[in-house]
């Protein structure tokens, strides 16, 4: 395959070039686009120096998947050059992924719905991948009437740029100074706030209302109930959820826990004896969705609460799309 890194030198961008080779991808050329800003920037790849280029609609020329990861109005700007140069976009911006003529894929869930691709596929949001993955096994045994869930959502997901923030604001509290914030709209360092995307008429922000329609779409499943509350945390990367599951009758804790220890990108990390469970210290840098304190909801029999932390750049990103890619 001959693949096209677009925004190869953001937080995103650079996992996908360290996972392609790691995993050995089969490509007989790779080609790095940026913003002219990155123009001339080089990044390794298997021992040899690649130089970013400024993307131009003339950039997809004979190139086969482009992996894009450079935002949504990017993403528009160039997906009609993409798609007429006869290549294939696997887009991780939200630019696409309601469209219903663009898959929506999480190669755990619907790899099926991949072949339906009309030149664009979509990755979904990282909070939708990580949670899918992790609960989509439970689904499939038993339909999921409703989901409650609560996210604790890493710097990562807003960038390097502020995970490099983040480590200022510390500093600057610990060094007794008031931090600034400038990536991120209030200091992240020492302190949490509700998910700083878009409110939408509804009163829940945009990264909310990707989580309900988004799970709906790739599930196939769109009278799911789905309520998130989003939470942005003082975590550089790999975000966290606490997931509460109702079903139509009830579904034993030891069921859930065998189906899932056997899921796959599902790792179960559970020890009760020391109160030890996934954290977002143990998910970064792993391809797994860490699963773990699977329990009854004691407010309703025909509910199970978990909780599961997933790394954002790797799987929530990066990983997904490559996974996509390995399934073109």
């Amino acid at each position: 395959m001959r693949v096209a890194i677009l925004g190869a030198t953001g937080a995103v961008g650079t996992e996908l070039l360290t996972l392609l080779e790691e995993r050995n991808f089969p490509l007989s050329e790779l080609k790095l686009l940026s913003s002219e800003r990155s123009q001339g920037k080089t990044l390794t790849f298997k021992g040899e120096n690649l130089t970013v280029e400024a993307v131009t609609e003339e950039s997809f020329k004979n190139i086969d998947i482009v992996l894009a990861s450079a935002g949504g109005s990017t993403s528009k700007a160039f997906a009609k050059a993409i798609v007429e140069a006869g290549a294939v976009m696997i887009d991780n911006s939200s630019a696409f992924r309601m469209d219903p003529k663009v898959p929506l894929i999480v190669p755990e869930i619907n790899p099926e719905a991949i072949k339906d691709h009309q030149g664009i596929i979509a990755n979904p949001n990282c909070t939708t991948i990580i949670m899918g993955v992790g609960i989509y096994p439970l689904h499939l045994i038993q339909p999921i009437k409703r989901i409650i869930v609560s996210t604790y959502q890493s710097a990562s997901g807003a960038g390097a740029r502020a995970m490099e923030e983040v480590k200022i604001q510390a500093q600057a509290i610990l060094n007794g100074e008031t931090p600034k914030a400038e990536i991120l709209p209030y200091p992240l360092a020492f302190n949490l706030f509700p998910h700083n995307s878009p409110m939408t008429e509804f009163n829940y922000c945009e990264e909310e209302m990707k989580m309900i329609n988004e799970t709906r779409k790739i599930f196939n499943a769109p009278d799911i109930q789905i309520s998130p509350t989003c939470v942005r945390v003082p975590v550089l990367r790999a975000h966290s959820e606490a997931v509460n599951l109702e079903f139509s009758s009830p579904f034993a804790v030891e069921k859930a826990r065998e189906i899932l220890t056997n899921a796959p990108g599902v790792k179960l990390v559970e020890d009760w004896a020391k109160n030890y469970f996934p954290m977002p210290i143990d998910a970064t840098g792993k391809d797994e969705v860490l699963v773990g304190r699977i329990r009854q909801d004691l407010s309703n029999p025909n509910a199970l609460e978990l909780w599961l932390c997933g790394d954002q750049i790797r799987k929530g990103a990066a990983l997904n799309a490559i996974q996509i890619a390995e399934l073109l």
